[in-house]
C-alpha cells in the first residue's frame, strides 16, 4: 500500500540546514556536508539513494525549498530528484504565492490552500507509488506533527552545525517505532513508523 514518507537529512544537533539557507547558499553556511552521503560511493548510501529516488510517484516540498531547488545554484534538468538517478515524479509545492516563473523543466504544481490539500493532491497523483515529503524542515515538522506522514526517514549526518533550521521543534509528544537502521561513514539512515 502506498504511504507518505517524510525524508530529510539532519545534523547530530538537530538541524536540517546551516545558518542563512536560501537560493544563494542552498543548505546555508556550513550546511553542504549534510548531503555528503548523496554523493558517496559507499554501497549503503548508494542503495538508500536509489530506493528513495525510485519510490515516489509524487514529491512534496515547501516554497522556500522550491526557491532553492529552482534557484540559480539549484538542480539542473539533468540532475534533479535523486541526484544521479534524476527521477521525474510530480512535484507539489506548498506555498502562499505561486512564483511568476519556473526555471526547471519538471512537473510542478503549486498549492495555496494548505498542507492537507497538498497531501491530498500528491496522493491522488502518486497512484500506487509513495508520496515523499522532502522538506524543508518546517514542512516535515508539520507533516509529522499533524499525522500526515506514515513514515519518517532521517539521514543522520556526522556533523554538528551549531545553528540553522531545526527539525522537530514544538511538536506534540509522540512515540515512534524504529523500522530500519543502515550505517555508512557518511550517515546513519533511520526509518521510523509514525503510526503503530
Amino acid at each position: 500500500m502506498a504511504k507518505v514518507v517524510a525524508d530529510i537529512t539532519m545534523s547530530l544537533d538537530g538541524y536540517v540546514t546551516g545558518p542563512d539557507p536560501g537560493p544563494e547558499q542552498g543548505l546555508g553556511r556550513g550546511g553542504e556536508p549534510l548531503h555528503a552521503w548523496v554523493e558517496s560511493d559507499h554501497e549503503v548510501d548508494r542503495d538508500v539513494l536509489r530506493e528513495i529516488a525510485e519510490a515516489p510517484g509524487a514529491v512534496v516540498m515547501g516554497r522556500r525549498l522550491f526557491d532553492v531547488v529552482d534557484g540559480p545554484h539549484g538542480w539542473s534538468d539533468e540532475m534533479g530528484y535523486g541526484a544521479e538517478h534524476s527521477t521525474r515524479p510530480r512535484f507539489f509545492v506548498a506555498t502562499h504565492t505561486v512564483p511568476e516563473r519556473v526555471r526547471l523543466d519538471l512537473d510542478f504544481t503549486f498549492v495555496t490552500d494548505g498542507l492537507a490539500s497538498v497531501m491530498d493532491q500528491a496522493k491522488a497523483a502518486a497512484g500506487d507509488k509513495d508520496v515523499f515529503v522532502m522538506g524543508g524542515g518546517d514542512v516535515i515538522r508539520q507533516c509529522v506533527d499533524a499525522g500526515l506522514a506514515d513514515e519518517l526517514i532521517i539521514h543522520l549526518a556526522p556533523i554538528v552545525l551549531g545553528a540553522g533550521t531545526p527539525l522537530l521543534v514544538d511538536c506534540h509528544h509522540r512515540r515512534l517505532v524504529q523500522r530500519d537502521v543502515r550505517i555508512s561513514p557518511n550517515a546513519v539512515h533511520l526509518v521510523y513508523a509514525l503510526h503503530s
